[in-house]
């Protein structure tokens, strides 16, 4: 062998050593995610090594890695696509071609990336949007928001918040032939966050006559109280979205302070005031019993108010729609909720189902097993396309 075969040999192997990821015998197509995480890792270690230097912020950096995956509107032989504002909150609208026997269902749909990352504009987003308007005949407006660093909550909360208004308003409904007893919410992740916050909110506000008949919340992150959950335990490593990720997410929805994310990452952040407010998200009596899997339950140990005093917001129902109280929930409508094995948020979903239907709201739930956060973005996978005709099946039957 030659020393320039030997080079490639060695390069190659390097290569693999780098992109293998050890992952969970129940997990189909192992290297297209072992592919993807590969990617993401290197985006991520470029973007920590920016910020090392002090070139960049780290999400600032990776908005500019995944802002690879935006595409232009672009219509097609089934779905009309354009961009357009809702009262000054950009949104991309998908109309079905064909012309309406009676009036359509309408969707509102809000992309995930942690507060930080993530547009309406993303490949992903714009085909499961596609997908939804095309098989369920129906309007969807899917939502931008401003995203931190830059802006903190509750920024990102307000400007779906003033989107879904927009939407709501009867004028704006007639105008794209939605039906107005037949509007969902819709999010991942992050926008799963925003869609539970924004459902809550809803109910109190006197000015919005027209109500949701449905919210859809695709593994979500409701609460960031308690950072010590089983599947924070258990994923804390896998791909897409680790624990550590988690916690930079969450307290960059704050503030850029990295005090905070330290005090997260320590369980130790929520001030001795609050801790009343654990019961409303106390895995030992929230979770199914497969998924305790003999955890520990620890009190979280107070931490300094000094944190909660600087950064109240952290505190806020509306960032953690996970604790809000029971007489709040009863009044949610019909809740569709997807959680996945491998995934640190898994708790969050899981957790809130019980509180639903504690509360007496009808709940659906699909756990997705060998599945990881992302999967239904993950749409070139097997049990990405599952997930997904999963999500817009519930849909097609209850909106």
């Amino acid at each position: 062998m030659g020393r320039k075969s030997f080079g490639f040999l060695i390069l190659g192997v390097l290569i693999a050593y780098y992109i293998y990821e050890p992952l969970p015998d129940n997990v189909e197509e192992p290297w297209k995610i072992m592919l993807l995480n590969a990617y993401l890792k290197t985006a991520s270690y470029l973007a920590l090594f920016a910020e090392l230097l002090g070139l960049n912020h780290f999400m600032e950096s990776m908005q500019f890695f995944s802002s690879i995956q935006g595409i232009l509107p672009t219509s097609d032989q089934n779905v009309t696509v354009r961009d357009t504002t809702f009262n000054n909150i950009p949104v991309r609208v998908y109309t079905p071609q064909q012309k309406p026997k009676s009036l359509r269902r309408g969707l509102f749909y809000i992309h995930g990336g942690g507060w930080c990352l993530g547009s309406n504009d993303y490949f992903t987003y714009d085909l499961l949007s596609r997908w939804t308007a095309d098989r369920l005949d129906a309007v969807v407006i899917s939502t931008n928001y401003r995203l931190a660093p830059k802006y903190h909550f509750p920024v990102q909360f307000e400007d779906v918040y003033t989107a879904l208004k927009w939407f709501l308003h009867p004028k704006i409904l007639e105008s794209y032939g939605v039906d107005p007893g037949r509007i969902g919410i819709s999010g991942d992740s992050a926008g799963g966050n925003l869609a539970a916050a924004v459902t809550q909110q809803l109910l109190e506000d006197p000015d919005v006559k027209i109500k949701l008949k449905v919210q859809s919340l695709i593994y979500p992150a409701l609460q960031n109280f308690d950072m010590d959950l089983p599947s924070h335990r258990e994923n804390s490593h896998y791909p897409v979205l680790s624990r550590s990720l988690l916690v930079r997410y969450w307290s960059e929805y704050f503030t850029t302070d990295r005090s905070l994310e330290k005090a997260m990452l320590s369980n130790q952040h929520i001030p001795l005031e609050s801790i009343h407010q654990f019961k409303f998200v106390n895995w030992s009596s929230l979770l199914p019993e497969k998924f305790k899997k003999g955890h520990i339950y620890k009190t979280p140990t107070p931490g300094s108010s000094v944190l909660a005093k600087k950064y109240p917001a952290f505190l806020d129902v509306k960032a953690s729609p996970l604790l809000a109280d029971d007489n709040k929930l009863r009044g949610l409508p019909l809740t569709y909720v997807i959680t996945c094995q491998y995934d640190v948020l898994r708790d969050d979903g899981l957790m809130y189902v019980t509180r639903l239907r504690n509360s007496g709201v009808r709940v659906d739930h699909d756990h997705i097993e060998g599945a990881f956060h992302g999967t239904v973005s993950l749409l070139f996978t097997k049990v990405g396309y599952i997930a997904a005709n999963q999500y817009i099946s519930w849909l097609h039957e209850n909106l």
